[in-house]
């Protein structure tokens, strides 16, 4: 199949974004396919993509969105590299250790795909911070381990009416969702929000952090993949997201599931 030179797209100001030589021959197999195109590569070109979380989940994200061209990455995390952290997140090396997450994934993202702008965040999102940082973003990306910040994220996504695409992970399992709570689905009904999966955090102490119960490393990089995999659905419009629906990953019996839920 033949690949014109140029794509000639459309901002929302109306000024033109052209894919550069270099960025024809980089994505040409997003070219080719019908489902994204040159139109779909412009829109992943434009997008301002928000990743909360530069650790296990947020490695992979970043890692597949720079590689398929999305604008903008932006990166919260106010964390460090540490050793213990380079069997799962692969965004990081060994000379990283002692790094920012913030910068040492920058510095990754920029060896990838030159063509990307990263916003690096050095802080950990809260509920006062999060709507600023939600509205500079198009879509938004939850990489985070702790409840407290996924339900600030997925407040201030709904407040904005950003679409949030976010996973959890256990020791050989995960689960993966698509928020967009301001808008209807097919039938008219308001789509669920974060609440309705999850109305309470857990009691603190109850659910054990990583460095207690252990992960396998590639459990993060099956659910991150398939986060990057949602935002590239969400900006080119390809495919049907996770809305209302939960995927649920059991790696050790290699069984996915998806279950339905509603607007409680």
């Amino acid at each position: 199949m033949c690949v014109p030179h140029t794509f000639e797209a459309v901002k929302p100001n109306g000024a033109g974004m052209t894919l550069t030589t270099d960025e024809i021959a980089r994505y040409a197999r997003h070219l080719v396919l019908p489902e994204i195109g040159g139109p779909g590569q412009q829109k992943l070109k434009r997008a301002r993509v928000l990743v909360v979380g530069a650790g296990g989940l947020g490695a992979p994200v970043l890692l597949y969105l720079a590689a398929a061209g999305v604008g903008t990455l932006g990166i919260v995390d106010d964390d460090v590299v540490e050793v213990s952290n380079l069997q799962r997140q692969v965004v990081h090396d060994t000379g990283s250790v002692g790094m920012a997450k913030v910068d040492s994934a920058a510095a990754t993202v920029a060896r990838l795909n030159p063509h990307v702008v990263v916003e690096a965040h050095r802080e950990r999102l809260t509920a006062e911070s999060a709507p600023g940082l939600v509205a500079a973003y198009d879509v938004v990306v939850d990489g985070s381990d702790n409840f407290a910040t996924r339900y600030a994220l997925a407040d201030a996504c709904e407040t904005a009416r950003r679409p949030l695409v976010t996973a959890a992970v256990g020791r050989f399992d995960g689960s993966l969702t698509t928020l967009k709570p301001y808008e209807s689905g097919p039938d008219g009904r308001p789509n669920p929000r974060w609440r309705d999966l999850f109305p309470e955090a857990p009691p603190a102490g109850t659910v054990p952090s990583c460095a207690e119960a252990g992960i396998l490393g590639a459990v993060v990089g099956v659910l991150g993949t398939l986060e990057a995999c949602e935002v590239v659905k969400l900006v080119t419009g390809a495919g049907e997201p996770l809305i209302g629906r939960l995927l649920l990953v059991d790696i050790l019996g290699m069984r996915f599931e998806t279950i339905g839920y509603g607007r409680a």
